[in-house]
């Protein structure tokens, strides 16, 4: 039989009833032999009443004690899930990182893993138990709780199947997989059996909350194979692999994601020289502001405009910063937008199908949808619109690609 990492969000063990429900769910794989590792996450809504705590006590609080205080709430899961394991029957131990010794780096709030002893794990699947794990979190060389980031018990399970060499990591969430495109948008979304790590990267970092975007490295790094599943319905879920399969291979694309929490900035004319990039951008980077799309024009004058988007949510405070740069560059001016959106095509047919980019900007012209900006990389494009159109764009842009077919109609 099969060694099984299952890994249950949140909203999977909001409920104590729910928490059952997971109970039966795992005691069932368990009763068919499989040896079975499960990750969970804190009760649905527990994290953020923790950090609401916090911010009563402290506006800014200090990231180790804040990293002993979140921790607790996948404690509480861990501990509620093994007892009701046991109630059923189905011999079971829980652990919280440390005590399975997720190793981490000391960057506390955003810590990294370095390594994880499995000894305990294998010593307990060994002896028939069933293992439950608090994800996201794990302990640096000095014994300071630590954990990963919001969304890390995903990590936190690929983590361990890579360890364990796992034949499967099973993430449970309150979807029943990768769907072409968000299905609350489009209705004929369809929900895929196989994508590729690469597209499923992509795909998160696009815009895609499926899944955790390290988690996903993670698992293509060491190649374990991950399949997403609805914990509130039976179903096969979409396996994600580092292999194509040949039903892949003639999907040109595969899906659709999108982005509403983008801003464009713009500073124009500045002067055409070697360094002007890293003389705009670094100040934005010391600011802590990640930057995404990038473009840069060369008028004839000899004066370049450099446009590039941020998360909305650092549109004030970069457009401040950048306000200091035209001032030094002595630019023309500074000018931003936002309420823009971006709209991306992945899929690895992409690579041996030309057109693709031509046929989604068709798609756009003939909605009278006008773009921005456009990015490329080998599996996917990008394109920033007008936020209004958003809805519009995605529906165009599903049904001209088909996406609502099967792979057997495909």
């Amino acid at each position: 039989m099969a060694l099984l990492v299952q890994k249950f969000g949140g909203t999977s063990v909001g409920t104590t009833a729910r928490i059952e429900a997971v109970a039966e769910k795992v005691c069932r794989f368990r009763s068919e032999g499989h040896d079975i590792v499960v990750v969970v996450s804190a009760m649905s809504g527990e994290t953020n009443r923790l950090i609401g705590l916090a911010n009563e006590i402290m506006d800014e609080p200090t990231p180790r004690e804040m990293d002993v205080l979140v921790s607790t709430g996948e404690q509480v899961t861990i501990a509620l899930l093994t007892m009701a394991l046991k109630k059923r029957q189905c011999d079971a131990r829980s652990y919280t990182g440390s005590q399975v010794r997720i190793l981490t780096d000391s960057a506390h709030t955003k810590a990294r893993i370095r390594n994880i002893d499995e000894e305990r794990m294998r010593e307990d699947l060994a002896a028939g138990r069933v293992v439950v794990v608090a994800g996201f979190q794990g302990m640096d060389e000095l014994g300071n709780i630590t954990t990963l980031g919001r969304g890390g018990s995903d990590t936190t399970a690929v983590a361990l199947a890579a360890a364990l060499k796992a034949d499967e990591c099973q993430i449970y969430t309150d979807v029943d997989g990768v769907y072409t495109t968000d299905p609350r948008m489009v209705d004929s979304a369809r929900r895929l059996d196989h994508i590729t790590f690469e597209e499923m990267l992509e795909m998160a970092s696009l815009g895609s909350k499926v899944l955790q975007i390290r988690a996903v490295e993670f698992a293509g790094k060491y190649n374990v194979p991950l399949r997403v599943l609805s914990s509130f319905e039976e179903g096969s879920g979409t396996l994600i692999t580092l292999e194509e399969d040949s039903a892949m291979e003639q999907a040109v694309v595969s899906g659709i994601a999108f982005n509403r929490d983008e801003a464009k900035l713009t500073i124009s004319g500045v002067p055409d020289t070697p360094g002007i990039a890293s003389r705009i951008l670094k100040p934005i980077s010391n600011a802590n502001i990640e930057v995404d799309m990038i473009v840069q024009n060369v008028g004839a004058d000899n004066r370049t405009d450099f446009t590039f988007t941020v998360h909305r949510n650092d549109f004030k405070r970069a457009r401040e910063v950048l306000e200091g740069v035209a001032s030094e560059l002595k630019a023309r001016e500074v000018s931003g937008d936002s309420k823009i959106a971006k709209v991306s095509i992945v899929g690895v047919g992409m690579r041996s199908h030309a057109g693709v980019a031509t046929k989604m900007f068709e798609a756009l012209s003939d909605e009278r949808i006008n773009i921005q900006m456009i990015s490329t990389s080998e599996i996917k494009v990008s394109v920033v619109i007008n936020e209004k159109y958003l809805e519009l764009a995605v529906r165009a842009l599903h049904s001209v690609f088909e996406l609502d077919k099967s792979e057997i109609e495909a």
